[in-house]
């Protein structure tokens, strides 16, 4: 490496490195893995940018499934082939598979009783806070986006309001407002490169 030249973003080494760092996000990710997989994947390992990160997540979640499998499946992908696709996907369901099954055989037992009620709703409560500090975590990388910063806001705030307050089903809601924001970007990157 010369002088003056950036170094190399640090990599995963092989498979298994990546099978046990997608087995460690999915086993801290209790409610939602996307926060953890931030903080381990840009900020602790450095294996991605905010702005990779925001690109992969962005990606994941216009492809079917859910969008960390997704996102194991790129990463792996980028870094290892097909080979670290397997072993990042592999990663990230495998323990949780295991944990699901086991407590879904437990709970079953207990679903009536009023603290397995209180567990559940407090969980819901979690998920919520970490999927919201992600989006403010990521928020700066709205910086290098070509669309107007006002545009985003009212963008997130309009899916907001269709999820969150008129119950527009996810579905709906990605295919109608995602598919004119799409047309929207094509339309605007081809005025402004003109």
């Amino acid at each position: 490496m010369s002088v003056g030249e950036p170094a190399a973003s640090p990599a995963p080494r092989s498979p298994r490195e990546l099978f046990t760092a997608f087995t460690s996000l999915a086993l801290q990710g209790f409610g939602g893995v996307l926060p953890v997989a931030q903080r381990e994947l840009v900020d602790k390992r450095g294996w991605l940018t905010r702005e990779e990160f925001a690109e992969a997540l962005s990606v994941g979640q216009v492809l079917p499934g859910p969008n960390i499998v997704n996102m194991a499946l790129m990463i792996g992908d980028r870094f290892l082939g097909w080979r670290g696709a397997f072993a990042a996907v592999a990663g990230i369901l495998l323990a949780p598979l295991v944990i699901v099954l086991t407590l879904a055989a437990l709970y079953s037992q207990v679903a009536t009783t009023p603290m397995a009620s209180g567990a559940i709703r407090g969980m819901g409560a979690v998920a919520a806070g970490l999927i919201f500090a992600t989006a403010i975590k990521l928020a700066p990388t709205l910086k290098k986006n070509p669309l107007p910063l006002a545009l985003c806001a009212a963008a997130t705030l309009a899916t907001w309001a269709l999820v969150g307050g008129l119950r527009v089903p996810l579905a709906g809601a990605v295919l109608g407002l995602g598919g004119a924001m799409v047309a929207f970007a094509v339309w605007w990157l081809r005025r402004t490169s003109a």
